[in-house]
């Protein structure tokens, strides 16, 4: 511990993202990048935002870009925020919606930023358990707390909860802010953007770096009543009031703007997921039923740590979790249809 840090720093335990090696040939299924890229109108925008106006500040209040996803989902700008990544989001709205006093509740197997804010900003985490087909059951969520937040589809394990027990999950907790996290939800579900007038507690979050393959521009956006949104500004304003950059506003409008391409590129992962799945069931894995552009799969007989250790020795990457519960499983990315063929290759030399 340096003496220069501030007290709190040494207790802090940092999020550790999915490894991004400099392996020659290397097929990389573990960190739920899309396999496809962005649209070619998107790279067109960026490009021409590469010029002399370089030396200007971008639009702080990025008012195209929350145009542009007001007008996808038939809403108001008003109710629209953007930030660096969904996790910059994510870390405001737990700054600004979540400190209370009382327990935030989330899924014991979920996405593992959640603790490292709950520790950074002193709020206190209740993981509530998934049950034992991994599913988040909506009557555990209705205790007393300060907050309630999940995936859906829930990561790492891919399942999908009904918007119908999102629902539940909002009507049982009006006193309390809901933040729906969808990072996955354009590979399989259905998005609960449409509640957002019915629920002056809902915030639904997402990311353009899963289904709009912008993971290197590093644009989130959360969507919600304007109250909510007016505290995740003010939170915005107080700590960077320019989060996102010309050309990755630019990129992001564009993604928005082409639906046709979009859906097209989210058509071909799900159909590659689907391929994956059934390949990974022909050779003894457990897979469970996955809404995102990833698998969860355990095998029957081998260890999921060895597997992956052979795997990377092949050049193949997939994600491996010592957590309890799910130690046993690997997370793996939906590749291309040859990066997928490799993995599949490989395995069967394995097992």
């Amino acid at each position: 511990m340096s003496k220069f840090w501030s007290p709190f720093v040494q207790d802090l335990v940092p999020y550790v993202p999915g490894e991004q090696p400099k392996i020659t040939n290397l097929v990389k299924l573990n960190t739920n990048e899309n396999p496809y890229p962005p649209s070619p109108k998107v790279i067109e925008a960026m490009r021409a935002q590469v010029s002399a106006d370089l030396r200007l500040y971008p639009d702080p209040n990025c008012d195209s870009l929350k145009k542009a996803v007001a007008d996808f989902y038939q809403l108001e700008s008003a109710q629209v925020f953007v930030g660096n990544g969904s996790d910059e989001v994510l870390a405001h709205a737990f700054y600004a919606l979540f400190q209370h006093n009382k327990p935030l509740l989330f899924p014991d197997i979920s996405y593992s930023f959640y603790p490292v804010y709950c520790n950074l900003y002193g709020i206190e985490a209740k993981q509530i358990a998934l049950d034992e087909d991994f599913q988040i059951n909506p009557a555990d969520y209705q205790q007393d707390n300060g907050g309630v937040i999940f995936p859906n589809p829930n990561a790492p394990t891919g399942c999908l909860l009904a918007l119908t027990a999102v629902e539940q999950i909002l009507q049982s907790n009006p006193n309390s802010v809901v933040l729906v996290d969808e990072a996955y939800i354009d590979f399989g579900g259905q998005t609960a953007v449409g509640l957002v007038n019915q629920y002056p507690n809902l915030l639904v979050c997402q990311t353009l770096s899963k289904s709009r393959s912008l993971a290197g521009a590093r644009v989130g956006l959360a969507i919600g009543h304007v109250d909510l949104i007016e505290a995740l500004e003010r939170v915005k304003n107080s700590f960077n009031s320019f989060p996102i950059d010309r050309v990755a506003m630019a990129g992001a409008v564009a993604a928005f703007e082409d639906k046709t391409y979009f859906e097209q590129s989210c058509a071909k992962v799900v159909a590659g997921r689907e391929q994956l799945t059934q390949a990974l069931l022909a050779l003894g894995f457990e897979v469970l039923p996955s809404a995102a552009n990833f698998v969860f799969a355990s095998h029957v007989e081998k260890e999921a740590a060895e597997i992956a250790a052979k795997l990377r020795e092949n050049a193949i990457l997939v994600r491996h979790f010592k957590q309890e519960r799910i130690e046993q499983f690997l997370r793996i990315t939906v590749g291309t249809e040859q990066e997928n063929q490799r993995l599949i290759d490989v395995l069967q030399q394995i097992l």
